[in-house]
């Protein structure tokens, strides 16, 4: 029994740990157009924004960025996914779904290594970072574009703000 347990005992140490990045940083996508409605992309206040993502991930090495195939989030990471020559990668986000959608970001991000750039939603990025072991907050206010949450997996997390400042939060959201 005893040489079981110690065979038992091998192969899962042999076994590869699952990979976590070192660093994940959430955002929700920038300023949006109003126009086409069903897929916008951003403002001109919005490129703006993607741009100061971009400058403030500056001197931070990003090895992987995730978005969903909405032209807003990935119009927020190009600055910087060009910037750092990193291929952002679309994780379909669909309407009803956010459950679904926020483990399969979680799970994406599971499989890093590195730092990893989330670009999501104000119903998401909340909803990733708690899938992550972060806190639970409030969803994102329609309004504010300017939140980044920065989470250390397993030694904690950090909110700032980037870009022009935010409208003041409504009651209930960030």
């Amino acid at each position: 029994m005893n040489a079981l347990l110690a065979l038992i005992f091998a192969i899962v140490l042999a076994l590869p740990a699952q990979a976590m990045p070192d660093l994940v940083i959430l955002v929700r996508h920038a300023e949006r157009a109003a126009e086409p409605a069903a897929d916008p992309g951003l403002t001109p206040a919005g490129e703006q924004r993607a741009l100061a993502l971009a400058q403030a991930l500056a001197g931070t090495r990003v090895d992987a960025i995730l978005t969903t195939q909405f032209r807003r989030t990935r119009d927020t990471a190009a600055p910087l996914a060009r910037a750092q020559g990193v291929q952002p990668q679309a994780i379909e986000a669909r309407r009803g779904a956010a459950a679904e959608h926020v483990q399969a970001v979680a799970d994406a991000v599971r499989g890093q290594a590195g730092t990893v750039l989330v670009v999501g939603h104000s119903n998401t990025v909340p909803a990733i970072l708690a899938a992550l072991g972060g806190p639970r907050l409030p969803e994102i206010c329609e309004t504010s574009f300017h939140h980044i949450f920065l989470l250390r997996p397993g030694a904690g997390w950090m909110q700032l703000g980037y870009g022009a400042p935010g409208v003041a939060p409504a009651a209930g959201c960030l």
